[in-house]
């Protein structure tokens, strides 16, 4: 069976099929999630897995299409689409290949795949037959085999392109560094003809080839899945360091899949371009699974998905032609689209435009609503949580920085900043902000590794999600940051957002982000990264006089404001702050070496001191032979001042 040729339908011998995921109402407030939430979950939710939803799906569903490929970023371009029945039948195949290589509910499975039809079977037909690990391909080889070595995957399903990131490359290699890999399966492109297909070593397959074997009306192991099985290790999006696996069971993706069906109204007759990738939540589970379950034709924006700067720039296009209801994506990309005009293209289907990951510029979302006329909807979500906390519904008009309604079922307290990992939490008074902590069915029961489940709860069970917000009195939720973002100055905490926001309504800039730089009396000083809109331009002196403009708390107003080129970013699309903490611990060190070398006479930019910023772990600076032994001493202990480690090397 080749890429993008429907799979073999015959009748299924299953138990009885449940009615599809569908919405009641429309919620508009915050009694409509109250009266979600009436029943017990258990009456409300009988499904138990992932693959009794697209079994229900098939059967409510049939020819409707699920899942559309665009080969181009030409809207007029090559498609190939599968109905649901078409997607049912890949998935049972998958999983009985799966199967037929010993694959139980205990292994893994790897996927290291870009934007892909095969992507679905993979993940979903993963799900019924074992459990799967979605792998961000642009990771680095040593991160992941160790993610792999973690969970002892016993086969992994890789693309079998070498363009963007040599994913078929890196699993050969990574076969040799993980014992455990014992199968590897090879997604051939979808226009590869069958004589240029590579011969594959000895434990390789071709997926689709292998597939088509198998049965495609029924699991061949006759697999009875319980909610608390494990149905996915999915790695953390790595925005504050090194990723952790975050185990997620069926219960807690089929709980996010439903939730998000009730509070986004979504159904069949909808249409939504997918441009997440599929390693991450936003993109597999409320996005995707959410989408699957109720009906949503999901169009995938080719392989490279928003990477793809020509499916950016056709986008309003890509939306006339499709005729999209649902605009989805971070920050950045809202802030990439909004550098593309209409250039006269009928958008009027779009009735939702949501938005999460991280924070929302409100120039941004004021800009959309002017050129667009779509008002943006934020939503939280996170690993530990499935993907999804609280959803803005369709229709709501909430200020920026209101992520909405905690969905039904969800227990949401706000703790004082300091309740540590593994202690209670102590309850602020309402509408006070504080650290955000949730109880909820799609709460995950932990991560492989036991130390980061321990400083992921509270003694009492409550999960810590890292955010500071606060509840009103219409039960919506607002976020204020990250903890780990504050800019702590003298005692004084600082959200960089006020000093975001103050930035980006600059019309120069197209990105920005605040940090805290390490200062020896402060503890950090703000300082603010931004790229520029194209063709702007504008000096670093000229936003500094903007932010200390714009920006109402003194405190809180950037020593710096640095342009770059290109800002870090993750795959997913948001900010690297780990990138930014280390440019500003070297914005600070090499203003050490400067006053240093004049006070010892030298001028500020004598060669005979460099900092490394590229030193690991940490950024160092590298003292050379002619440096004189004063200079030496009086910045090693000008160094030894600060809150953070800055070696002196000799």
């Amino acid at each position: 069976m080749t890429a993008g040729t429907a799979p073999p339908v015959t009748q299924t011998q299953e138990p009885p099929l449940a009615p599809p995921f569908a919405a009641p109402f429309p919620v508009r407030g915050i009694d409509d999630v109250r009266r979600l939430a009436a029943r017990p979950l258990a009456e409300t939710l009988t499904v138990q897995s992932t693959y009794e939803i697209f079994r229900n799906s098939a059967a409510a569903f049939g020819d409707r299409t699920a899942l559309t490929f665009l080969k181009t970023a030409d809207p007029d371009g090559d498609t190939v689409s599968w109905s649901y029945r078409e997607l049912l039948a890949g998935i049972h195949q998958t999983a009985n290949l799966l199967h037929s290589l010993g694959l139980g509910p205990r292994d893994a499975v790897g996927i290291l795949l870009p934007g892909c039809l095969e992507y679905h079977l993979a993940l979903w037909g993963g799900e019924a037959a074992c459990a799967v690990q979605p792998l961000n391909p642009l990771l680095s080889e040593d991160k992941l085999a160790a993610l792999l070595n973690a969970t002892g995957a016993r086969a992994l399903i890789a693309y079998g392109a070498e363009a963007d990131c040599e994913s078929w490359t890196k699993a050969l290699r990574l076969r040799e560094r993980v014992p455990s890999l014992r199968s590897l399966l090879r997604v051939a492109p979808m226009d590869e003809p069958a004589s240029a297909r590579p011969a594959l070593p000895e434990g390789a397959l071709d997926f689709n080839a292998a597939r088509a074997a198998m049965p495609a009306d029924r699991l061949a192991s006759g697999r009875r899945i319980q909610g608390s099985d494990v149905a996915a290790y999915f790695h953390t999006g790595g925005t504050t360091g090194a990723p952790k696996l975050a185990i997620h069971t069926h219960a807690n993706q089929v709980f996010t899949a439903w939730a998000a069906v009730q509070l986004q109204n979504a159904g069949p007759g909808d249409v939504v371009i997918n441009g997440y990738p599929l390693f991450h939540v936003a993109g597999a589970l409320p996005a995707s699974l959410a989408a699957l379950s109720a009906g949503v034709a999901t169009i995938i924006p080719t392989t490279q998905l928003l990477r793809n700067r020509e499916v950016l720039r056709n986008y309003w296009r890509l939306v006339e032609r499709h005729r999209a209801t649902s605009l989805q994506g971070v920050p950045t990309i809202l802030a990439a689209l909004a550098e593309v005009p209409l250039d006269g293209a009928d958008i009027s289907s779009l009735r939702y435009c949501r938005t999460g990951a991280a924070p929302l510029p409100a120039e941004l979302a004021a800009r959309f609503e002017r050129q667009f006329g779509l008002h943006v909807n934020e939503s939280l979500g996170m690993t530990e949580m499935a993907g999804i906390s609280s959803i803005s519904p369709p229709g709501s008009a909430f200020p920026v920085n209101c992520v909405g309604f905690p969905l039904p079922y969800v227990q949401v307290r706000i703790a004082t900043l300091d309740a540590a990992p593994g202690r209670p939490a102590r309850d602020l008074p309402p509408g006070e902000a504080g650290m955000v902590l949730f109880k909820a069915p799609n709460v995950i029961p932990g991560f492989v590794d036991p130390a980061d489940t321990a400083q992921a709860f509270t003694e009492d069970g409550w999960l810590i999600s890292g955010d500071i917000g606060r509840l009103d009195e219409q039960g919506r939720l607002h976020l204020q940051g990250r903890a780990k973002d504050l800019i702590i100055r003298g005692g004084h905490n600082i959200d960089p957002k006020t000093i975001e926001d103050a930035l980006a309504s600059h019309p120069a800039v197209r990105l920005c982000a605040a940090v805290g730089a390490p200062d020896a009396y402060a503890g950090e000083l703000p300082v603010a990264f931004v790229t520029l809109a194209e063709e702007a331009r504008i000096t670093e002196a000229e936003l500094l006089a903007h932010a200390a403009a714009t920006v109402d708390e003194g405190p809180a107003r950037p020593r710096r404001v640095i342009v770059l080129e290109q800002m870090p970013m993750t795959n997913v699309g948001k900010i690297y702050k780990p990138d930014l903490r280390r440019l500003a611990v070297a914005v600070s060190v090499q203003a050490l070496v400067a006053q240093s070398l004049r006070e010892s006479g030298l001028p500020e930019d004598s060669p005979c001191l460099r900092v490394l910023t590229d030193a690991q772990p940490q950024v160092a600076v590298q003292a050379l032979p002619d440096a004189p032994a004063a200079l030496r001493a009086r910045l090693r202990e000008t160094l030894a001042r600060l809150p953070v480690s800055v070696p002196l090397l000799e």
